[in-house]
Order: structure tokens, then sequence, then C-alpha cells
């Protein structure tokens, strides 16, 4: 792998899992075990989404005094300028406020509000790893 080029791998690979999961809960959206594993693959998507944008920065010409401690907001705004992201600081900070009700507590509250936003995460999800696709070429 040549310095500048981003491996995309783990995250093509999650997002596949999670779109996967997206279209079996869609046939039928009864089954909590189905349910739960789409909110997991959600959680670990997530996380990997954010990873490549750090990582992206951290390889291309925009290189911050140091990426690792860019605060949430300051990094999706800067990924927005760059034309990674589809939607805005708001839409990404409800994704993380999603994401952070599923890993404290099990609740059904929390879990249908979580579910309500994964499609739509992934959709985005889609647009970064084909934008870092782009810049990949």
């Amino acid at each position: 792998m040549e310095n500048n080029i981003l491996d995309l791998s783990s995250f093509e690979k999650a997002l596949n899992s999670l779109y996967e999961v997206i279209i079996i809960y869609n046939e039928d959206k009864t089954n909590l075990i189905t349910r739960d594993s789409m909110i997991q693959r959600f959680e670990y998507t997530y996380s990997i989404s954010l990873k490549m944008i750090k990582r992206y920065f951290s390889k291309s010409a925009f290189i911050p005094e140091n990426v690792e401690s860019m605060t949430f907001n300051s990094m999706v705004r800067q990924a927005n300028k760059m034309g990674l992201l589809c939607s805005n600081l708001e839409k990404w900070d409800d994704y993380r406020q999603k994401r952070n009700l599923t890993s404290h507590t099990y609740n059904e509250n929390a879990a249908k509000e979580v579910v309500s936003i994964i499609e739509d995460f992934a959709n985005e999800a889609q647009y970064l790893l084909d934008r870092l696709k782009e810049k990949n070429n």
C-alpha cells in the first residue's frame, strides 16, 4: 500500500454487512435478533467511518497539528468542507447520539430510536466510502 493510499477494505466490509442486515430486517421487523444485529453493525460501522475520516486527514494534504486531538465537531465540519459527507454536523451529531444510546445500556425505546436512523446512516456512510475511493484514485 502506498503511503498516500487509504485502505478502505474494513470500512467497505462493515458497510456491506450493515446493508445485508438492513435488508433482512426490512423483510421482518418483528425479529429482535436481526434488529439487535443491525444495531451492533451500525455501532461498528459508525466507529469505522470516523476512523476513516481521521486516517484520510492524516494521509491527505490536510494535516492539522494533531488529527487525533480534533474534536468531533471540527472533524465533521472539515470533512464537510472537503466534500466527504453529504450531511451536516447536526445529522452526524444525531448519529453519534444514537450510537451512544446503545453503548451504555440496553433499552427497548433506545433500540427503536437507533433503528430509525440506521438506513439513513448507511447511505451517508456509502457516500463517504465513495468519496474516499475517488480520492484514492
